[in-house]
């Protein structure tokens, strides 16, 4: 936008152009009429229409009204004229966009509180190769609460019962002063987790005390000397914040994973700068790698070090999977410092909901599904998986969604897009231009404004809660009591070849200890990776050894 169109838009925001030229056309017909007694019916239409502006612009339930009076009631015309006309004009082709008609109207009907029951039978076709099911009992069980949690850092000093269900990494910058209070707001009132993302904790953050989860990346954002390098006395004095819950290094996320990021200086206002720990005004950058540590040792001496300075908080680490030499580099240096995270999170490649580089999103990093089974097969074989927690996110968005990744090995899981969809985007794409129409993505007031924080925290508390209350029916119906009892058997796939398989005879399992007797020799690999793998990874490197 040129500089002299967005001046003008600050004080007349130009989306709200329909609206004034209603009033112009009202003032027009209404001297028309009175100097010539013609176009009465003209200056009543246009009267209404100004009503209606007037009314959109002041109400607080709807920020695509909010953002755009009067013209944004088309949204919900064709929302209501459905499903044709509302796929076409509002979501256009379903490739293009990341998630499915399906899944965008299952959040907003749960964040709105309505109900999520359809007739006429299932909504996918369920003779579709690909398709899934969760296998139910003529017994199904009967459970209290939905409140399911798992306990992380057990054995630290300050241990966390999490949810099963918590707000994904989105920093403060990529979403607006608004959506982070109201997804903060909506965590407070849930009983869940905010992840901070690599932006630090900003004073929205800390507004209405949810419970945070700590997000440091390659930039150290909250924790960082001037020179960019990491700075424990700045870290401690925030980590041991309470509201603090847990540590979380980056190490790569699903979005782009091995890309740097930056921040241009112009983006850089005086509230993020104040987070981050950066000059206003000043290109923010996001280092593709770290600068703390340079070996997988020095990797987990470095996730030691902040646990030891968080008070014993529990500390891990994320990655979105790539080099598999680097992971088990990893797995090494566990084994020969005797230091384990007390968890990691396993992002997916298709996740992400910042902007990135088309082959990035597309081409880079290892899918959610295969990620997760390395990292859970490998810790089980090496006899680590009881000592540390798995965290799964990318497209989780049903209480299916959970159900089966909990099936593959995770302990929770994250989510971003569901929660953003949640505070009301509409995945208008939007987002790095500051131009977001739902004021979710956007640093300009005006913009933001639309997104009213009290009813969105709401609708966050919602879709968490009415999620979980379908993965507690889940669990009942397949005769379970909690869904860390989800297991590969219980999940049955059509292949492309037509068969119907259950997961666990589809993909491989390893048994516990099995992968440290393949590297004694006293049994076979139990999958290629690792015998390809395993002699190539060495704990004081993530080269991998000639």
């Amino acid at each position: 936008m040129p500089a002299w169109l967005h001046a003008l838009d600050r004080y007349f925001p130009i989306r709200h152009l329909t609206w004034l030229a209603c009033g112009i056309a009202f003032l027009l017909c209404t001297f028309v009429w009175v100097a010539f007694g013609q176009w009465g019916f003209g200056a009543l239409a246009f009267g209404v229409l100004v009503v209606v502006g007037l009314r959109d612009s002041l109400q607080r339930r709807h920020a695509v009204l909010r953002n755009y009076p009067v013209i944004g009631h088309l949204r919900f015309l064709f929302e209501y004229v459905r499903p044709e006309i509302r796929q076409y004009f509002i979501e256009g082709d379903n490739e293009q966009h990341p998630f499915s008609r399906q899944q965008r109207s299952l959040v907003y009907q749960r964040a709105k509180g309505d109900s999520d029951k359809r007739p006429f039978g299932t909504q996918l076709d369920v003779h579709a190769l690909g398709y899934e099911w969760i296998n139910h009992s003529l017994q199904p069980t009967r459970i209290d609460s939905h409140d399911f949690r798992v306990l992380i850092g057990e054995g630290r000093a300050q241990p966390y019962s999490a949810s099963v269900f918590n707000i994904s990494a989105m920093s403060f910058g990529a979403l607006s002063a608004n959506a982070i209070l109201a997804l903060n707001g909506g965590a407070r009132r849930g009983g869940f987790a905010h992840d901070t993302g690599e932006g630090s904790i900003s004073v929205h953050h800390r507004a209405h005390g949810g419970d945070l989860i700590w997000e440091i990346g390659s930039g150290y954002f909250g924790c960082r000397n001037d020179d960019g390098s990491f700075s424990a006395e700045r870290f401690a004095a925030s980590a041991c914040d309470p509201q603090v819950k847990m540590i979380e290094l980056k190490l790569s996320q699903g979005a782009k994973p091995g890309h740097g990021g930056v921040l241009p200086g112009p983006k850089v206002t005086a509230e993020i700068a104040a987070a981050r720990g950066v000059p206003v005004a000043v290109d923010c950058i996001s280092p593709a790698r770290h600068s703390a540590f340079d070996t997988p040792v020095e990797m987990l001496q470095f996730v030691d070090r902040l646990r030891e300075l968080s008070g014993g908080k529990p500390t891990g680490f994320k990655l979105c999977i790539g080099h598999p030499w680097e992971w088990l580099a990893i797995c090494k240096a566990m084994l020969h410092t005797g230091i384990a995270p007390d968890f990691i999170v396993v992002d997916g490649a298709e996740g992400g909901t910042g902007a990135a580089p088309l082959e990035f999103t597309d081409h880079v990093g290892t899918p959610l599904q295969e990620g997760l089974l390395l990292v859970h097969n490998t810790l089980t074989g090496l006899d680590l998986r009881r000592r540390i927690r798995l965290g799964a996110a990318g497209k989780v968005v049903s209480a299916f969604d959970i159900a089966r990744l909990m099936a593959l090995g995770a302990d929770w899981c994250n989510a971003a897009r569901g929660f953003m969809f949640a505070l009301g985007c509409l995945q208008a794409q939007s987002c790095h231009t500051g131009s977001c129409p739902t004021g979710v993505t956007t640093q300009d007031p005006l913009r933001q404004r639309a997104l009213v924080v009290p009813d969105k925290i709401e609708r966050v508390y919602h879709f968490h809660r009415h999620t979980l209350e379908a993965l507690k029916e889940l669990v009942q119906a397949a005769a379970l009591e909690h869904p860390n009892q989800i297991r590969a058997t219980h999940i049955v796939r059509r292949g492309d070849d037509r068969q119907v398989r259950l997961l666990a005879n589809l993909l491989t399992f390893v048994e516990p200890g099995e992968l440290l007797a393949a590297a004694r020799g006293d049994a076979p690999w139990p999958h290629a990776v690792f015998e390809l793998y395993w002699p190539r990874a060495q704990a004081t490197s993530f080269a991998p050894a000639v």
